[in-house]
């Protein structure tokens, strides 16, 4: 149990922000899954772009469990700043700073990671932003730039300083993208450095990793990201393992299915029918990987073109496995 402004976080379970997975379906199951806060996919700051379909659904937050985190990326802090306020006014009642993306298309236009390399303009967003909204401001960073350019402690002093509520920390370099070990150990750095709460992430994708994670650095709460696709169980049984030190075992198929099925009917009802079943395919993807038939049956789905037939096809396939 942790604490970002008024807000109590009960789990030490945060799902991490990832473009085009953390959608409103998404977060709404992995919240139901024991995750204590979850965080919006991430939102441009340049709010003329916000006409377009992909970003008013990544605004929409109609429903959600409070509190509503949503992520913000850009590298003016005037815009970031005017990006705040508008979400603040729509619905957020956190907002979080992206500076870890390693994205190309991110860093290139000098915002997520990229803003690393300057400390000045790091320090100018986190006061523009902070300034400009009465709600908690959280900040996503990694541990630097590059191994030659590891500044992620300055930029947590920086944090503090302009009153940042909560940091997360990716244990990587952007230069290193998702490639090597973690590094934990700068976690811990950062950790004892400041005083708010620190969350731990990278690399974390069973109980046992979550538990070793945060006795390593003494961070408040692990952030789980890439291992939650399609096992959005993962949650759940990270968070019995951290509160009570019991193990859950995996699902069985049964649940797994009915899991997987009502996070369907929630894509279908948020995108509609059409875009649903697009999205719906890298996700059916991700459940269905460790499954002995998931290479033949994913090209097979991929071809489908209407929501009926996709559960059709996820029921026959699970529920022959759930009978057997």
């Amino acid at each position: 149990m942790f604490r970002i402004g008024p807000y109590t976080i009960d789990s030490q379970v945060v799902l991490a922000p990832m473009a085009g997975v953390t959608d409103r379906p998404f977060r709404t199951l992995c919240k139901r899954m024991g995750a204590g806060l979850v965080v919006s996919e991430m939102v441009t700051s340049d709010t003329r772009l916000w006409n377009s379909r992909k970003s008013s659904l990544r605004l929409d937050h109609s429903g959600e469990a409070e509190p509503r985190s949503v992520q913000i990326a850009g590298g003016d802090p005037e815009m970031m700043a005017d990006a705040a306020r508008m979400n603040a006014e729509r619905g957020a009642q956190i907002i979080d700073i992206n500076m870890g993306c390693p994205a190309k298309k991110v860093c290139n236009k000098a915002a997520g990671s990229a803003l690393l390399r300057d400390e000045q303009l790091v320090a100018d967003i986190l006061d523009a932003v902070v300034s400009a909204v009465d709600i908690p401001v959280t900040l996503k960073i990694r541990t630097g730039w590059s191994p030659e350019q590891r500044n992620g402690e300055r930029i947590a002093d920086l944090a503090q300083q302009a009153g940042i509520a909560a940091l997360a920390v990716h244990g990587r370099t952007r230069a290193d993208r998702y490639q090597g070990e973690a590094e934990y150990d700068t976690i811990a750095r950062i950790v004892n450095r400041v005083s708010i709460p620190v969350i731990a992430n990278g690399d974390i994708d069973s109980p046992e990793k979550a538990r070793q994670v945060l006795d390593r650095t003494g961070a408040a709460a692990v952030m789980i990201g890439r291992a939650a696709q399609g096992r959005p169980w993962l949650l759940r049984q990270i968070d019995s393992y951290l509160r009570h030190g019991e193990y859950q075992t995996e699902p069985e198929t049964s649940e797994v299915l009915s899991i997987l099925t009502g996070h369907l009917q929630e894509l279908y009802g948020f995108y509609g029918e059409f875009m649903g079943v697009r999205i719906a395919r890298k996700h059916v993807g991700w459940y269905l990987q460790q499954h002995p038939e998931a290479a033949g049956f994913r090209k097979h789905f991929n071809q489908l073109e209407t929501a009926s037939d996709q559960v059709s096809a996820v029921t026959a396939l699970l529920g022959d496995s759930a009978a057997a």
